[in-house]
């Protein structure tokens, strides 16, 4: 019999995330030809989820509820919970119920007709602006740095097969970035579409420090291009320094040569390429302390605690 693993990233969750499991167990029963079993991972959370987490651990016989020593980040969250996994699927979902667990099995299906992995889409999100907004640019970044196709939308409710997850966990450095080490894996991947749910309760964990962070990563993880961007940038300004300093040259000698050239222009080219030049040194600095801390061995996670299942308990 085939299995279903459902992971789930948890923070600030106390108060959903016993809804979530309740639902996924009242879908599994209309799909018996699958067992399941369920990881949760307290990516350090402020409030008591973990102490919910460990009380439905001993109340199931196929969930694990995993703790975090800090705040990791979503992204590290899945995979702790990944290297718990023994399903044959994988399903990736959110804590808050916004990701209906009834609509699982539409992506489990859409697997079956040759993809590898498949993400939900929604017709209308029911997040904030700002969190739209966050959506966009991430997807943006993905488009252009990650070569993500442009019809294929991703969101954190997705389904992939088992080697897939296998492929993504042989990355071992820190700042893991789940979806480019998909796009990386493999390119049958497509979009299913599904009803994205109002939360209940709370607001959304990712502030704009996060989201930055989130699309540093995504910038720096998987591609050079950024690079290739600020050298291209590099050129075209030095270029048009080189225009703008034959145009001086030309006005000044078709007029008084006496005219002082104007301060403020000058300034204002000095204080252009001052900025680009931060501008690309903060690309390359980028770069070089992600490979110094990668060199160090940084973790991707610490798990504090991990409490197992009944089942394997027993």
């Amino acid at each position: 019999m085939s299995m279903i693993s459902y992971v789930i990233p948890c923070y600030r969750s106390e108060h959903t995330i016993a809804d979530v499991v309740g639902r996924i167990d009242e879908t599994q029963k209309s799909h018996s030809e699958y067992e399941y079993e369920i990881i949760l991972v307290n990516d350090s959370s402020p409030d008591d989820t973990f102490s919910v987490l460990k009380e439905l651990a001993a109340q199931h016989d196929n969930i694990t509820a995993v703790d975090m020593t800090r705040n990791f980040g979503q992204h590290a969250a899945l995979m702790a919970g990944f290297h718990f996994c023994r399903g044959d699927i994988v399903i990736c979902l959110d804590d808050d119920g916004q990701t209906p667990p009834e609509e699982a099995f539409k992506l489990v299906d859409k697997l079956g007709e040759g993809y590898d992995v498949v993400y939900a889409r929604y017709g209308k999100k029911e997040h904030s602006a700002f969190r739209n907004f966050g959506s966009k640019v991430n997807s943006i970044m993905t488009e252009q740095m990650l070569d993500k196709p442009k019809e294929l939308y991703i969101s954190s409710f997705f389904a992939a097969r088992k080697f897939i997850i296998e492929e993504v966990l042989q990355y071992k450095n820190a700042y893991p970035y789940v979806i480019g080490l998909v796009l990386r894996s493999t390119k049958r991947i497509c979009n299913v579409d599904v009803h994205h749910e109002a939360r209940k309760e709370g607001s959304s964990g990712y502030s704009l420090k996060k989201l930055f962070a989130l699309w540093m990563n995504g910038f720096t993880a998987f591609s050079v291009k950024p690079l290739r961007i600020a050298t291209y940038t590099g050129i075209g300004t030095a270029i048009a320094g080189i225009f703008m300093l034959i145009y001086v040259i030309i006005k000044k000698l078709s007029h008084d040569p006496n005219t002082p050239v104007g301060w403020a222009s000058t300034m204002s080219v000095l204080l252009f390429m001052s900025g680009m030049i931060l501008f690309v040194l903060g690309i390359i600095g980028e770069y070089i302390g992600r490979m110094y801390i990668c060199m160090n061995s940084a973790p991707q996670y610490v798990i504090r605690e991990v409490v197992l299942s009944g089942k394997d308990r027993d």
